[in-house]
């Protein structure tokens, strides 16, 4: 990649091309419990603007500019009352639409001169114990039918953490899949993303510490009406079998993967959503499809981020590597918990913050096992491409018929007589929405 296209894809400010079309989906903006009912409101940054959220006396999130209309104070020290948020330096009042309610030191004003002021705000929904916003003009679209934003509350659980990086690295990250037979290799997952002590070690003698038997592995791409299917096969794991791990792109910003858990029936998925050019949020939402999720399980991942969603282990202290354990535990000395467990999470973190806050594309050295990330690229071009040419950009879903996406992931032990898209086209038909 030059400089420009490196651009084209990593700036999200309003005006730049991706940061437009970003706008066009809905985007995540904090966690439920950051804004509890009666709380107070939560000053937060996305794509590069400066928000309030809130949510009023009815229990509704609203996300405005964060400067009031009448002479620019911060709305995020305001007071929620009477149906909005008022603004302490004159007590103008807003809701959740942006409307002026009240201008109390110009009592006189009439409501008909006051609706002219349309203070900027953004229409919000709550859905799995996250608040989505759409920034984009006119009217949202449909709000996305993802299965793990449909499910019951106590069948998905969320959680976030800042990222010091560019979202693009992050979300490549999860695309790429030959990574896991290197960063998250350790002495019980053999590097194969697998459920730990689970029937797939036995067979994975011939995986030394120096990462996985590559030899044996092969990737494959698969195109679908809203981004990029992924596979990663390992041949050869017991006789007549291979290991199948699936993993799926969405665009504009978040990739599904496999849960690491047994009886794991759903999947997983990060949602990379840009403060600024040089930072972000992953939001991971984690479901099941048919039982509720193991919340306690579950929460042990918060051990890894302080009450600011910041994490303990971070480039400051080297992400607290443990090169002891590289001997004979993992390959990376990353993510290791008090507890004895791995954290892959920081793993991740340390690899997609160490290419800098915006990784200086024109100097990579693309491979045959980069095929998923390059065509990553080039889906998001595209979606850029043709919002810039005045069409809808994919997987923004106008029309309710089209408001479905069948979204697979899988970690599984297949006979070889099956093949892995067909496998693919099997688990689209499990999907509930």
């Amino acid at each position: 990649m030059n400089k420009e296209e490196t651009d084209l894809l990593t700036q999200t400010d309003r005006g730049t091309p991706c940061g437009e079309l970003m706008r066009r989906y809905w985007q995540p903006v904090a966690l439920s419990e950051e804004l509890p009912s009666g709380g107070a409101p939560l000053a937060v940054r996305i794509l590069g603007e400066d928000l309030v959220l809130f949510r009023d006396d009815k229990g509704r999130p609203g996300l405005l500019e964060i400067h009031c209309s009448h002479r620019g104070a911060d709305l995020s020290y305001g007071r929620v009352e009477d149906g909005g948020i008022r603004c302490l330096y004159h007590g103008w009042l807003y809701d959740i639409n942006g409307c002026v309610i009240e201008t109390p030191a110009d009592r006189r004003v009439s409501q008909a001169e006051l609706t002219r002021i349309r203070h900027p705000a953004y229409p919000c929904q709550e859905k799995a114990g996250t608040i989505f916003a759409y920034l984009g003009p006119g009217d949202p679209p449909y709000f996305p039918n993802y299965e793990f934003l449909s499910v019951p509350p106590e069948h998905v659980y969320g959680i976030k953490i800042l990222h010091e990086c560019n979202y693009l690295q992050a979300n490549e990250g999860n695309i790429d899949l030959s990574h896991l037979s290197f960063l998250h290799y350790n002495r019980e997952n053999r590097g194969i993303g697998g459920e730990v002590g689970g029937p797939l070690l036995a067979a994975q003698e011939a995986i030394s510490r120096r990462g996985a038997d590559t030899e044996l592995e092969e990737c494959d791409v698969e195109l679908t009406p809203y981004g990029l299917r992924s596979y990663k096969v390992r041949h050869n794991i017991q006789p007549e079998k291979y290991h199948l791990y699936i993993t799926e792109f969405v665009l504009p910003n978040l990739t599904s993967f496999p849960g690491r858990f047994r009886g794991w029936y759903g999947y997983a998925v990060n949602w990379h959503v840009p403060i600024d050019d040089k930072r972000h949020w992953k939001y991971t939402l984690m479901f099941r499809r048919d039982v509720a999720v193991d919340r306690e399980h579950l929460a042990k991942s918060r051990a890894d981020i302080d009450a600011e969603y910041k994490p303990v282990a971070n480039k400051a202290n080297r992400y607290r590597q443990d090169r002891e354990s590289m001997r004979e535990e993992s390959f990376s000395g990353l993510g290791k918990r008090p507890d004895g467990g791995i954290t892959f999470q920081i793993q991740d973190l340390w690899a997609t913050e160490g290419q800098g806050p915006i990784q200086d594309r024109t100097r990579e050295h693309l491979m045959p096992s980069d095929q998923a990330v390059l065509a990553s690229r080039k889906i998001l071009v595209k979606a850029i491409r043709d919002l810039q040419e005045g069409r809808e950009p994919a997987n923004v879903a106008r029309d309710p018929a089209k408001n479905r996406f069948p979204i697979v992931s899988l970690n599984e032990v297949l006979p070889d007589s099956k093949h892995w898209r067909e496998r693919a086209k099997e688990l689209e038909k499990k999907v509930t929405v």
